[in-house]
């Protein structure tokens, strides 16, 4: 902004620290006109001009004005600052505060919407009710036959809105709209035509894909399998569609919900194939600039249930699931609706908990600066949400009085999002920006979700597959196992195995629940939701490589062991393998940003020999079980004395004796 802006600005300032005890006293003798003072004494206009200069020397011609609103801007602070003169002397009349608070209301309201970003299109959008209270990702499904299927409630339409400057107000038009049924994550397809979004007609039925073109024609259904729900889909850069679905059934092991996982299919619906297998849920998938899908990743693997809620990354084939951010950060809660933003190496998320709707703080990411806690935030909205990240546990930004959902970057400076227009009420959707701006754009109905600008957009590169469907094994490589974060002091030569875990999902759950940690429904373990396969072993060479085949499709994770197979270190993050394919990393819990040196594999020595195979453990392998693994090694070796009445009895019982929930010996043990 040139300097002669800002001479008001910094004029007015030490009167308005002077006088805010002037204010005050306002407020006794006349409260709306302290009210007035208030709004006026918060009204940034630095910010305002901030923003005015950049739309100026970013859109030139298509901004035009700029100059002359920066002069208009400089006006209205003058007569802000002769309404502080005065209220040193004297009250001023409230008709006239209001007068020029409402002036500067619609002068920073017509300013920020003549953004050709947001002017220049429509912008798509939905009406609908906000979910009742749940989890902030999976429970909102509220599927057919899951405990929650009465919270559903319906009524919604798709819409656009236009906010060109040429029309006298704000016009919208709608698409499509449903008395009865939800409609929720629609994408725009590159080409600006077209629009994906889930529906579901009613409590009776569930989500299913649909598809429209921007004019609310060719209406097409998807997908329409019974008793699954299909959510979140986005268009890919080679034509496909991504979806999340719950159609391979898993309920989440600390309660009953049902999960999702991702899956692929062609435009129209046909060849519809699984590219995600985590045992919890996989949501709000969008496409990174490289043409990589980014999504939320709720999972546990032998940790706190809520403190696994992070972004990943997976080629569109299911290749190469990867960490993207905040695997090891307990707050926040959840990171979902994360999205790339134009043109930069930066992501735009919602920090939210995870017992609460699917809304929270909006956050700006870059993974370059930190992959955990407040190291990769570039800022948050509100600001001082930043001080919530690392605090208290999964639900601490449950405190947030502003709240945010469904951000869409308009480039790295300018943001729709929909937003909560007081507490208890209804959203709706607003502009917001790097300077400190916030404007309302539209409200209406019960509330107004997912703001997407109806225009062409940039098209990914498009990521040649690399899987086949032939169900054959894949192969891990590990390059040192003694690379990585808490490896520290492990003496190298003394990892001599890996050892491979698969994690099975849960299929079934019970009605009744086991008071231990978080919900079992039903009781599996203390303190613990997991099952485990133990798939085999493999060894680990001298200088700390492996290599190992694995079948695919199977979610698993690693263990390194010494000479007497006793656990070393273990991996807490869930990985798969495609068909045939290669996949691997540096060492054990290394730093995503460490890439692999060139001619890696003539520098291992796993890496020039054959992958090994699985050996097994003590047979084939099968869901461990205390009752089947360690108890008849307790009965037979340990019970003679430690039965009931035997004589060591009142210091350990090892009985296989059933109780409630468990065994004697388990109970006994634990």
């Amino acid at each position: 902004m040139p300097c002669r802006s800002w001479t008001t600005y910094f004029r007015v300032l030490p009167i308005l620290c002077l006088l805010n005890a002037s204010a005050d006293a306002n407020a006794a003798v006349d409260p709306p006109l302290a009210e007035m003072i208030s709004q006026l004494r918060g009204f940034d206009s630095r910010s305002l001009g901030e923003a005015i200069t950049d739309l100026t020397r970013t859109f030139g011609a298509d901004y035009p004005y700029g100059p002359q609103r920066l002069s208009k801007l400089d006006k209205l602070e003058g007569q802000r600052l002769l309404m502080f003169q005065r209220l040193g002397r004297a009250h001023p009349p409230l008709a006239e505060a209001q007068r020029l608070l409402e002036r500067l209301q619609d002068f920073r309201q017509r300013a920020l919407i003549a953004n050709p970003l947001v002017s220049g299109q429509p912008i798509l959008f939905v009406v609908r009710p906000q979910y009742l209270m749940d989890h902030h990702n999976t429970a909102t499904l509220f599927q057919t036959g899951e405990i929650n299927t009465s919270s559903f409630r319906g009524g919604s339409a798709l819409k656009v809105l236009d906010l060109s400057i040429s029309a006298p107000t704000p016009r919208t038009r709608t698409l499509f709209e449903s008395a009865e049924g939800l409609i929720r994550d629609p994408d725009l397809h590159y080409d600006g035509q077209r629009i994906v979004f889930s529906f579901r007609k009613n409590k009776d039925d569930d989500y299913h894909i649909y598809e429209i073109h921007w004019d609310g024609s060719h209406w097409r259904q998807l997908t329409s399998a019974p008793g699954v729900a299909d959510i979140d889909p986005f268009y890919m850069p080679d034509q496909t569609i991504v979806f999340s679905s719950t159609r391979e059934p898993k309920y989440c092991m600390c309660n009953r919900h049902i999960m999702a996982n991702l899956f692929k299919m062609d435009e129209d619906g046909a060849n519809i194939h699984q590219i995600g297998k985590s045992t919890l849920f996989e949501g709000h998938g969008s496409v990174l600039n490289d043409g990589r899908i980014l999504y939320d990743r709720w999972e546990y693997i032998d940790r706190n249930f809520g403190d696994a809620q992070a972004l990943w990354t997976v080629n569109p084939d299911g290749t190469n699931h990867a960490l993207y951010w905040g695997n090891n950060t307990n707050s926040p809660g959840g990171v979902i609706d994360a999205r790339a933003i134009p043109g930069s190496d930066r992501i735009v998320a919602i920090f939210g908990s995870c017992h609460d709707l699917p809304w929270g703080a909006v956050a700006l990411l870059d993974r370059r600066e930190g992959l955990d806690l407040k190291a990769g935030v570039v800022r948050t909205w509100p600001a001082d949400a930043v001080n919530l990240i690392g605090v208290g546990d999964f639900d601490t930004f449950k405190r947030l009085k502003t709240r945010y959902e469904d951000p869409w970057p308009l480039n790295d400076k300018y943001f729709l999002v929909s937003k909560l227009l007081q507490p208890g009420g209804a959203m709706g959707l607003f502009l917001i920006d790097i300077f400190g701006n916030e404007i309302l754009l539209h409200a209406e109905g019960a509330g107004c979700f997912d703001p997407i600008p109806l225009t062409p957009r940039q098209h990914p590169p498009v990521i040649a597959p690399r899987r086949d469907f032939d169900n054959e094994a894949g192969v891990f490589y590990v390059t040192d196992v003694y690379q990585g974060t808490h490896m520290k002091g492990v003496e190298r030569g003394s990892v001599k195995y890996l050892r491979v875990v698969e994690s099975p999902e849960k299929r079934f759950w019970s009605p009744a629940q086991w008071g231990g940690q978080g919900v079992h429904c039903p009781a599996m373990n203390w303190h613990d939701f997991n099952n485990k396969r133990i798939l085999g072993t493999v060894p680990v060479e001298s200088d700390g490589s492996a290599k190992f085949a694995v079948p695919s499709d199977k979610w698993v994770y690693f263990q390194l062991l010494d000479k007497d197979g006793m656990m070393v270190q273990s991996m807490r993050s869930g990985t798969l393998l495609q068909s045939r394919e290669v996949a691997g990393c540096i060492g054990c819990h290394e730093q995503r940003h460490s890439a692999l040196s060139p001619g890696f594999e003539k520098q291992t020595l796993a890496a020039q020999r054959a992958p090994s195979p699985m050996n097994g453990w003590h047979g084939e392998p099968r869901l461990f079980n205390f009752m089947t693994e360690v108890q008849p090694v307790l009965t037979k070796a340990c019970l003679p004395c430690h039965d009931f009445g035997g004589e060591g009895a009142d210091k350990l019982l090892l009985a296989p004796d059933r109780t409630m929930t468990f065994n004697t010996a388990y109970n006994e043990l634990w």
